[in-house]
């Protein structure tokens, strides 16, 4: 039970911020308190300028909407400009460490921006080219928002889907958890039509529909969404097994890893730690992954990948200037 007004107040608002709708008997529960102190908080919000719209009914319903202005001390309009436009551009371009919380965080700011302020965004996102290196796919940030609100929300997904080779289908689901690896967004979700789990590259997604049916999460088979991610690329055909020895203790590496790609086990001795996993990345960006942990390590397999690191190692030697001193 959230005892303490202002605290109350912040967990309500970050309630009413995932774009659905509430009902009060719900908000009640979540909180600890009465519907009465709900209504209580529900006014309060709205004098401090929270444009929180009900609904009638036999529970009744709240749900944040679109002002014609922002709420007092949340953010400027300036301010609220750039971090949805930043938002926006890191999502739309797969950019390595922004995590589902990051597109969370972009479909509760644009569900209450003000049409001039939204307009803005778009202007501003529209005229701007970014310059990205790699290969992975875009993807449109309309639909991480679409995707991360229903997950949010419990609420099913009906989308249409483009497999791997070329078949097209229409997927209605129980979305689980969005996943990024760096170059790509992954659904998990339980597929209603299939009765099973199932991963779909976001990229692969058109047409992302909210259905605004609610339903009750499954427990998923693995527990977590990173590994049950994982494993699912194990059975993929373009998989291949890496062994690496890294010179450091597996905490040390595992913090500085992607869960998804494994979890390091330690070495005879403690002081170092090896990682076997089955990874889909192409060779040429785990290496660059491995480097990027700024460790010192040892690929033992596969043989592909151990020419890619001495590429890479290759060229990053010649991009620095001789030493003249």
């Amino acid at each position: 039970m959230t005892t303490d007004t202002p605290a109350r107040l912040l967990t309500l608002l970050s309630l009413l911020q995932t774009p659905r709708e509430w009902p009060g008997g719900e908000l009640a529960d979540r909180l600890g308190v009465s519907r009465r102190t709900v209504r209580r908080d529900i006014d309060r919000l709205r004098e401090l300028g929270y444009p929180v719209q009900a609904t009638m009914g036999a529970d009744g319903g709240y749900r944040l909407v679109a002002g014609k202005a922002m709420p007092p001390l949340v953010l400027d309009d300036e301010e609220a400009v750039a971090i949805a436009v930043g938002l926006r551009a890191g999502a739309g371009h797969a950019v390595e460490g922004l995590d589902e919380a990051s597109v969370r965080a972009l479909a509760k700011l644009e569900q209450v921006l003000p049409s001039r302020l939204r307009h803005r965004v778009t202007t501003l996102q529209a005229a701007t080219t970014p310059m990205t290196t790699g290969d992975g796919p875009s993807i449109a940030t309309g639909t991480l928002t679409v995707m991360a609100s229903t997950v949010a929300g419990h609420e099913r997904l009906r989308f249409a889907y483009r497999a791997g080779d070329g078949t097209e289908s229409r997927r209605v689901t129980e979305p689980y958890r969005l996943v990024s690896t760096g170059r790509r967004w992954y659904l998990i979700a339980y597929d209603l039509d299939r009765e099973d789990w199932r991963t779909f590259r976001v990229d692969r997604v058109s047409e992302p529909f909210a259905t605004g049916a609610r339903f009750t999460p499954r427990e998923l088979p693995t527990g977590d969404a990173a590994e049950y991610l994982r494993r699912s690329m194990q059975r993929r055909n373009d998989s291949y097994d890496v062994d690496v020895l890294f010179l450091d203790a597996p905490e040390v590496v595992a913090a500085r890893l992607p869960q998804w790609i494994g979890t390091p086990e330690a070495a005879e001795g403690g002081a170092s730690c090896v990682l076997r996993a089955t990874v889909s990345d192409a060779p040429e960006w785990m290496a660059v992954r491995l480097a990027m942990t700024g460790l010192e390590f040892r690929v033992r397999q596969p043989a592909e990948l151990v020419d890619r690191v001495r590429e890479l190692g290759a060229r990053l030697g010649r991009a620095a200037p001789p030493d003249t001193a």
